[in-house]
């Protein structure tokens, strides 16, 4: 069954309010800040499932917006970064990157020996460790390609994709439980209530909006424009961040040049309804029962890389971040690229902030560390993790 860009459209919209209708009546699931459009992707994985054992119909979903409602999400965070105020944060950008760095090596480290406990070769290891769960679907189809050619692993392509796939899900779930656990056992003194912290902006408009909405489509052509730009670059950038810097040219440039006025929770709004119906689309996606079929000990090793990260970010990201409500926020994030990507990294920490308030240093430390640093560094670490003879057997 073949779902056009309408129905897909609905589909998403569907997954939202069961996601919003199952944090409502499943009381843990809000307490610790699952995002909504896990909440109801999983619930949708189910029933498809079902459908699929049922009667052997697979429910195949549209593409086509998934692209441009990340780069518009990513685009409104470059909009809400008021550099005047967040100028703070440059040393907390430099202190993440110092948590992030060793721990892409420790995370290849936990993946690799438990893939030689598990009597597989070590490069599944690097599969289910920074290859897939930092990487993502594209990293882990690159290296799957490679590991295919020279080692002549059989199905390593399955295997990275159901990684990057059940990494994606549990980047979903951890941060926001890790983020309240933090908040409650060591920063409760620190905790922002929701009113304290949306008292800082007017609320949002349809003036606001409408504004906000155009600056997002004029970030997108010129966030493309750089893209097409920079491709003859020695590092190659994503284009969700050149859509990131884009948003981050109009605030601070273009609009108080043409003293066009800037809502923030206008923008927040816009930045909200894209990556939520991202997620939803991404979720629609998910096979469950190719992951059972693929999985084996990959699943084992996912779940320990979950664990390792966990403790990862209680006892160094919020400990090194300051030990207060932004380092909480920022070990949701943490959790969230560490082991699925960037969306779900600002998914975890917007259902934080929803409940407590913004964090504005950590809305754009960790943007820029899981968008850009992060894929530099990982692919640093998989350079020289792939030459240790370890990996040559």
């Amino acid at each position: 069954m073949t779902l056009d860009l309408t129905a897909t459209l609905a589909l998403a919209a569907a997954i939202l309010l069961a996601g919003r209708f199952l944090n409502g009546i499943i009381k843990p699931l809000a307490r610790y800040n699952i995002p909504q459009p896990i909440s109801g992707g999983l619930a949708f994985a189910l029933l498809a499932a079902a459908l699929y054992a049922w009667s052997g119909v697979v429910i195949e979903t549209s593409a086509v917006l998934r692209p441009p409602l990340l780069l518009a999400f990513f685009a409104t965070v470059g909009l809400s970064a008021d550099l005047a105020r967040l100028r703070q944060g440059g040393p907390k950008l430099l202190v993440f990157l110092g948590c992030v760095l060793p721990f892409l090596v420790l995370q290849n480290a936990v993946g690799t020996g438990l893939a030689i406990l598990l009597d597989q070769h070590p490069l599944i290891g690097l599969i289910g460790g920074s290859v897939t769960l930092v990487g993502g679907h594209g990293t882990g189809a690159a290296y799957a390609r490679i590991f295919e050619e020279t080692h002549s692993l059989v199905g390593v392509m399955g295997l990275a994709m159901a990684a990057a796939t059940i990494g994606l899900v549990l980047g979903g779930v951890i941060g926001g439980p890790v983020a309240q656990y933090l908040l409650r056992g060591h920063a409760a003194a620190d905790k922002k209530p929701v009113d304290a912290g949306l008292q800082r902006n007017a609320p949002a408009t349809t003036e606001g909006t409408i504004i906000a909405t155009c600056l997002v489509f004029f970030c997108l052509l010129v966030g493309g424009w750089l893209a097409s730009a920079s491709q003859k670059l020695p590092v190659a950038l994503p284009d969700f961040l050149w859509c990131l810097f884009a948003g981050v040219l109009v605030r601070n440039l273009a609009a108080p040049a043409v003293r066009l006025p800037l809502s923030d929770s206008s923008i927040d709004l816009v930045g909200s309804i894209a990556l939520a119906l991202f997620l939803a689309m991404t979720m629609a996606t998910i096979r469950l029962w190719e992951l059972a079929a693929l999985a084996g000990p990959l699943l084992a090793i996912v779940a320990a890389q979950a664990i390792f990260a966990m403790l990862f970010a209680v006892f160094v990201v919020y400990r090194v971040m300051g030990r207060d409500y932004e380092a909480a926020v920022a070990s949701a994030g943490f959790l969230g690229f560490s082991m699925g990507a960037t969306a779900t990294a600002i998914a975890n920490m917007q259902a934080v902030a929803n409940r407590y308030g913004p964090a504005p240093v950590a809305f754009l430390v960790v943007p820029l560390t899981g968008a850009f640093f992060i894929d530099l560094a990982n692919a640093l670490v998989l350079t020289g993790a792939i030459s240790l003879p370890i990996y040559g057997e």
